[in-house]
Parts: structure tokens; sequence; C-alpha cells
């Protein structure tokens, strides 16, 4: 059976990309506030974001449990983690457009003010959970890139994705090749 591409649009792969993106920064032991708010505004937060360090640590502690997704074997293993997520963070399924500041958007948060930590958590946990329903495997995993640990959605129609970047998968392909030639 053809799997639809219908809910993975422009939106969603933004808020992946977002994900990873912050997974990837909370995972580096330099991650402070301001790198934060930079990634955060680089894909298109406005509001006054104000992180503190408390909002820093819950961020990173978030992302600790969200690499358990990336680095799940399998599609089932991968659900379990995030219903896992759901069950322990995410709250009733609400619509919010910040006080008609922003677009209409589903949100899993408490509130419209939550803390950052449980606002990241459960958005990425939403948005990862797409990915999963719409491809019907794992929505991403941990680059295979000998020494990166990045991590990385894979939105793609094809193959499943092994590398974080393009620089990744060249450097691996080159690194096997000399190994052969030697």
């Amino acid at each position: 059976m053809p799997m639809p591409n219908a809910i993975i649009g422009h939106a969603v792969r933004g808020l992946a990309r977002r994900t990873t993106d912050l997974v990837n920064l909370l995972s580096r032991d330099d991650a402070d506030a301001a790198a934060v708010d930079a990634v955060l505004r680089a894909h298109g937060e406005t509001d006054p974001l104000d992180v503190s360090s408390a909002d820093v640590a819950a961020m990173r502690a978030a992302a600790l449990r969200l690499r358990a997704v990336f680095t799940a074997p399998d599609t089932g293993a991968a659900a379990d983690s995030l219903n896992t997520l759901l069950a322990r963070s995410a709250h009733p399924p609400r619509l919010t457009s910040h006080g008609g500041t922003t677009h209409w958007h589903v949100h899993v948060d408490g509130h419209d003010d939550a803390p950052l930590g449980e606002w990241f958590l459960t958005s990425a946990c939403l948005t990862l959970s797409l990915v999963l329903t719409d491809r019907q495997r794992p929505p991403g995993g941990v680059c295979a890139a000998a020494g990166c640990e990045r991590v990385f959605v894979d939105t793609g129609s094809g193959s499943p994705r092994r590398y974080c970047s393009q620089r990744c998968a060249t450097r691996s392909r080159v690194a096997a090749h000399r190994r052969s030639r030697a």
C-alpha cells in the first residue's frame, strides 16, 4: 500500500528542523541562553524570548529525553518512546494564535506561557509523531558518520537517511574508499 504524504508539509518540516537544531545545540556543553535564542529566532520566533539558564537546563533535559526517539532501532520503539514522552508531559491539544499574533496552530503544552522546557519537549514530540505517522517509519536518527552524534529528521520519500548532512555522507564515503584502497 503506498504511503500518503498528506501531513508532512512545509510547516511540519520546518518544525522538525527546529527540533533537530535545538537537540543538536543542547547536546553541546557550550549551549547557552544566547545560542538557544538565536536558534529559536532563526526558526521564526519573534516574541521577547528572555531565555534563562534555567530554561536552557530544562531544554537540555528535554533534548536528552528526545534522543531516545532518534536512537530507536525501529518504528515501534520510536512510537513507544514518543508515547511515553507524551504521556508524561503533554496536555490536551489546543489551538492557539497567541492572542492573534501568529497563525492558528496546535499546542500540547499547558498554556501559551508554559516554560520553554515544557514547550520544547511537547512541541517536539508532536512534530516527531506527525513525521512518524505520515511516513510509517522512525522520524529520524543519529548520524552514521564516525565521530558525529548529530540527530536528523528524515522527511524524504526514498531510502532511510543515514547522515545528518551531505558533508558527513561524503566524508564517510571518502574514508571507506580510502580504506578499501589501502
